[in-house]
C-alpha cells in the first residue's frame, strides 16, 4: 500500500472526523497552557514543602542537581497552605484529564505524518511532540495512581513523578513557544483554518455534533471529575461528594478520632506491646548528646498546649481542623539544651516500613508555638491509627512529616 492510501493512518483521508481543526485544537491547547502551568508550579510548591534539602530522609529525589534550585524553607503560615496548594494540584490534575485526552485525540494525525522529518527544525518539533505526549500521559497516569493509592508502577512515586515532570514541562514549554501564537490567532479570529492537511480531513464524515458541542462535552466531563474529587480536599459535608477519591465518602468511624487516616497502625507494623505505658518511652537527644527518656505520663505532666490544625497529604486529601493537645516541640528542645532558639529536629517512628518512617523538620517549624508532640485529639487520647502514644503535628506541613508513633527526636543541625 502507498502511504497516502486512505486505509492507512499515514493518509490525511484516514482521519475523517469533522471535529478536528485548528480552532478546536487551539481552544483545548490554551486551556492546557494555563492548567498545566498551574500544575507545574503547585507541584514545585509541593516538593518544596518537604524541605528536601534539609536532610536526606526528606529527599526522595537523589541527584536532583540544578533541578532543586528553587528550594526554600517551608513556612508555617498560613497553617492551611499545603492543604490548599496540594488540593489544587491534585484536583486540577484530575479535572484536566478529559481536556488532555481530547487534545491528544485532536492532534493524533500529526503522529503519523510522513515523512517523519522534513527538516532539522521539523525533526526537533516531532521529538518534542513525542516527549510532550509521552510525558503528559506518564505524569497524569502516575499522578492518578498515586491519588488512588495504587502503586503498580516500578520504583518510588516521588522520583518518577519529579523527573517526569521536568521532562514533560520542558517539552511543553518548547511546544507552547511554537504553537501559542497560532492558537491565539485561531481563537481570536474564530474561523476554521486548514493546518497543511494535518488536522482537518479532506474527506470529512457527516457531523453528528458541532465543535462547540464537543467542547461543552469535554468541559462537562471535567466538571464531573471536579465535583466527584474536590470534596476530599474541601472536607466537611463535601467529602461525601468525592466518589472517585479513596478518602471521599463519610469519615471513618465516629467520635473524636473519627477522621481520615492514610496508614493504619496494623499496616505500619505497630505492635501494641511497644506502645503500652510500661514499654514506651520517648527518647529526646540534643546539645552535646544530652538525652532524656520520657514516659507518656511524664509528657502529660509537662505544660500542655492546644492547636487547631488539619492534616493534608500529597494525595490531595485533607481533614478539617482538629483540636490537638500536647507538648510544644520547642519545649522538648529546651529539655536537651536549646533554651533560646530551637534547632532542626529529626523525628523517628516505631513504624516498621515506609519511605517516611523518619522525617526532618526545620527550626522555624520547631519554633512555631502550634507545633506539638500531640498526645490527644479533640479531647481524647490518640487512637492507635492516629499515632498513639504520641505524634507530631505541625502547621502547613505535609501529612507524612506529621510523624505518627514517635519513638525518638534528635534536635540539632541536620
Amino acid at each position: 500500500m502507498r502511504p497516502d492510501d486512505p486505509r492507512l493512518p499515514t493518509s490525511p483521508g484516514f482521519w475523517r472526523s469533522p471535529l478536528r481543526g485548528t480552532w478546536f485544537t487551539s481552544v483545548l491547547g490554551l486551556v492546557l497552557l494555563v492548567g498545566i502551568t498551574v500544575l507545574f508550579v503547585t507541584g514545585l510548591v509541593s516538593y518544596a514543602a518537604y524541605n528536601p534539602d534539609l536532610a536526606p530522609v526528606n529527599d526522595q529525589t537523589p541527584d536532583k542537581g540544578v533541578l532543586g534550585f528553587y528550594l526554600f524553607s517551608w513556612p508555617t503560615n498560613p497553617y492551611w497552605l499545603y492543604r490548599v496548594t496540594q488540593g489544587l494540584h491534585v484536583t486540577l490534575g484530575i479535572a484536566l484529564i478529559p481536556v488532555l485526552l481530547a487534545k491528544l485525540w485532536s492532534v493524533v494525525p500529526k503522529l503519523f505524518t510522513l515523512p517523519p522529518a522534513r527538516s532539522v527544525a521539523h525533526a526537533l518539533e516531532r521529538v518534542s511532540l513525542l516527549l510532550l505526549v509521552g510525558g503528559g500521559l506518564f505524569e497524569f497516569t502516575t499522578g492518578v495512581l498515586n491519588v488512588q493509592l495504587d502503586y503498580v508502577f516500578p520504583g518510588s512515586f516521588y522520583p518518577l513523578h519529579f523527573y517526569g515532570a521536568w521532562v514533560f514541562f520542558a517539552a511543553f514549554v518548547a511546544h507552547a513557544a511554537l504553537k501559542t501564537p497560532t492558537a491565539l490567532r485561531a481563537v481570536r479570529e474564530r474561523r476554521r483554518h486548514r493546518d497543511e492537511g494535518e488536522l482537518e480531513t479532506p474527506r470529512p464524515d457527516a457531523p453528528t455534533v458541532s465543535r462547540r458541542g464537543a467542547l461543552w462535552f469535554v468541559g462537562g466531563a471535567s466538571l464531573l471529575l471536579l465535583v466527584t474529587t474536590a470534596g476530599q480536599s474541601i472536607g466537611g459535608v463535601w467529602r461525601r461528594t468525592a466518589l472517585l477519591a479513596p478518602h471521599g465518602g463519610a469519615d471513618p468511624g465516629s467520635g473524636p478520632n473519627g477522621f481520615q487516616i492514610n496508614k493504619t497502625a496494623a499496616y505500619a507494623g505497630i505492635d501494641a506491646s511497644e506502645t503500652g505505658n510500661e514499654a514506651w518511652r520517648l527518647v529526646v537527644t540534643g546539645r552535646d548528646g544530652r538525652t532524656v527518656r520520657l514516659s507518656r505520663a511524664e509528657l502529660l505532666r509537662m505544660p500542655q498546649y492546644s492547636a487547631a490544625l488539619p492534616i493534608a497529604c500529597v494525595e490531595g486529601w485533607s481533614t478539617a481542623d482538629q483540636w490537638w493537645r500536647g507538648v510544644r516541640l520547642r519545649d522538648l528542645a529546651a529539655l536537651v539544651g536549646y533554651d533560646t532558639v530551637p534547632p532542626d529536629v529529626l523525628v523517628e517512628s516505631l513504624q516498621r516500613h515506609g519511605a517516611f518512617r523518619r522525617g526532618a523538620l526545620r527550626a522555624n517549624q520547631v519554633a512555631d508555638p502550634r507545633s506539638l508532640l500531640a498526645l490527644q485529639v479533640n479531647g481524647e487520647d490518640l487512637s492507635p491509627d492516629h499515632g498513639y502514644p504520641a505524634r507530631v503535628i505541625v502547621p502547613a506541613a505535609p501529612g507524612v512529616l506529621n510523624t505518627k508513633w514517635v519513638a525518638r527526636m534528635t534536635f540539632g543541625d541536620l
